[in-house]
């Protein structure tokens, strides 16, 4: 239960910091979410607002990564988990425990995309500071992977670029 209000708390302070950073000027540039073994930037101006993972209507016929559809806020939004669409078709085993930090994180409203990318859990949010090197993105990296950064403790952290995984025709095409 504990874990349950600690994951609330994170959420709403995440979600004050992502407004505050938007209506004061962009001190932090990237939210931080882990998505199975990995860490993954999205660029706060790129970035949505974060939902609990909830209820959703299958939709027939369409990718495996494709989760759905979710009402969230009185629209309708695809789902998609982005585990999957990253590593292939191979279905990601999770616990309960990984289901309940599991967070949806939507597109800023201004790249017109109503979808939403399953994370398996919210890291913070990381300035540009945070990080110590860049290294060199891995070789037949997806068009839509940015740069890849290193921070203090050694750990490394690859940046998505939401609008251009929006444009991506993989990413367009859902239906199987």
């Amino acid at each position: 239960m504990a874990n349950k209000e600690a994951l609330r708390d994170l959420q709403s302070r995440l979600a004050e910091r992502l407004q505050l950073a938007r209506s004061e000027g962009v001190s932090a540039a990237w939210l931080a979410v882990r998505i199975g073994p990995d860490n993954y930037l999205f660029p706060l101006a790129q970035s949505g607002e974060i939902f609990p993972l909830a209820a959703m209507a299958a939709v027939p016929y369409v990718q495996p990564w494709f989760m759905g559809v979710m009402n969230l806020r009185g629209g309708l939004y695809g789902v998609i988990d982005l585990a999957r669409f990253i590593g292939g078709a191979q279905p990601c085993s999770r616990t309960e425990q990984q289901w309940s930090q599991a967070r949806l994180v939507t597109f800023n409203a201004e790249l017109e995309v109503n979808a939403a990318l399953l994370v398996d859990a919210l890291v913070g949010m990381r300035r540009q500071d945070a990080f110590v090197r860049v290294v060199p993105t891995p070789a037949g990296s997806p068009g839509y992977f940015g740069q890849r950064l290193v921070d203090a403790q050694e750990v490394s952290w690859q940046e998505i670029n939401l609008q251009l995984l929006a444009q991506h025709p993989e990413f367009l095409a859902i239906g199987a």
